[in-house]
């Protein structure tokens, strides 16, 4: 009978680590990420051998263009090998449970990267087990990696996250939801989040966050109206407003949304403002085209660093760094 895989332990590294929130990663793990992700988009890193011998599993349940294709590049830029499953590929569809499917993958995997755009649960049962690594590239509560690229473009950019004045508009979804969990960790940033009233964050992620920023030193505030319009900051931040896996149910929620689409105008009062998108981009919804294709904008080298911020993240998942 053939001998099971060697533990983490056994084969040189350390112990497998999963991302499935940012809250689980201390402030040292978290701007360690941030840091290693723009190191990667800086250039001076060797890539290739990182994850050498390894096999990651890409499993999404929901459509995606940057995300999958960032862990995808990722993980073959650092020398691993990978497979790549669709929403009807496992046996979960025919009844398996979570659990057996996780012991199983985890025989086979060193790393899973799951989208799924539902219950964030469902991702810590799939990590309930000693071998394979867990990395969520999405539930409906929380985008972490998109957070960590975003803070990599912001520290790439200003050379700090911390001081910086960032205001968000639309949609208080899964990417505004781990931009405040994230930015309210680091000292003197003030978010600033102008949500439409009935689709700001929830509740639980505006106290989770309000408790990093007591700590921190920074401040994080959740407005729902445009009337008085925002001014003096460094960075503009909106996404799209149709989030993705979700519907909303008021059939008129554009007209609502319409005053919180980020223009040209926003800077008449903050003048040397970046602009950031996790894309994909509706222009004349969301943003206009002036803003996003003009020379403030900053999404395309944002989406660029989702597979460098991807990098880092299945370095330290692997615990290969």
């Amino acid at each position: 009978m053939l001998s099971p895989r060697g533990s983490a332990a056994e084969s040189g590294t350390s112990a497998v680590r999963h991302l499935i929130s940012t809250s689980d990663l201390s402030d040292t793990e978290l701007t360690a990420l941030v840091t290693r992700a723009a190191e990667f988009a800086d250039g001076p890193v060797r890539s290739g051998e990182q994850l050498t011998g390894l096999v990651a599993g890409i499993h999404f349940l929901k459509t995606s263009t940057r995300t999958r294709t960032s862990f995808s590049a990722a993980a073959l830029r650092l020398g691993a090998k990978i497979i790549s499953f669709g929403p009807d590929d496992l046996q979960t569809n025919t009844g398996e449970t979570l659990e057996d499917t996780a012991e199983v993958l985890s025989r086979m995997l060193d790393i899973l990267v799951v989208r799924s755009a539902g219950d964030p649960a469902d991702l810590r049962t799939l990590a309930a087990q000693p071998r394979m690594a867990v990395v969520n590239a999405m539930t409906a509560d929380e985008h972490p990696t998109q957070a960590v690229a975003d803070l990599a473009t912001l520290l790439g950019h200003f050379g700090r996250v911390e001081g910086l004045r960032i205001c968000y508009l639309g949609e208080g979804n899964n990417t505004a939801a781990a931009l405040a969990l994230t930015l309210s960790r680091f000292k003197g940033v003030h978010l600033e989040l102008r949500t439409p009233f009935g689709y700001g964050l929830e509740p639980a992620i505006r106290g989770r966050a309000a408790a990093n920023a007591a700590a921190s030193g920074a401040t994080v505030v959740e407005l729902h109206s445009m009337d008085t319009p925002p001014e003096g900051f460094d960075v503009f931040y909106t996404t799209r407003w149709q989030t993705t896996g979700t519907s909303k149910p008021d059939p008129e929620w554009r007209s609502v949304f319409a005053p919180f689409q980020v223009t040209t105008a926003l800077w008449d009062r903050s003048p040397e403002a970046v602009f950031l998108h996790d894309l994909p981009a509706h222009r004349g919804e969301d943003v206009t085209a002036e803003v996003l294709d003009g020379p403030r904008s900053l999404a395309f080298d944002q989406a660029e660093n989702k597979m460098y911020a991807a990098m880092a993240v299945l370095e330290w998942c692997a615990g290969r760094r």
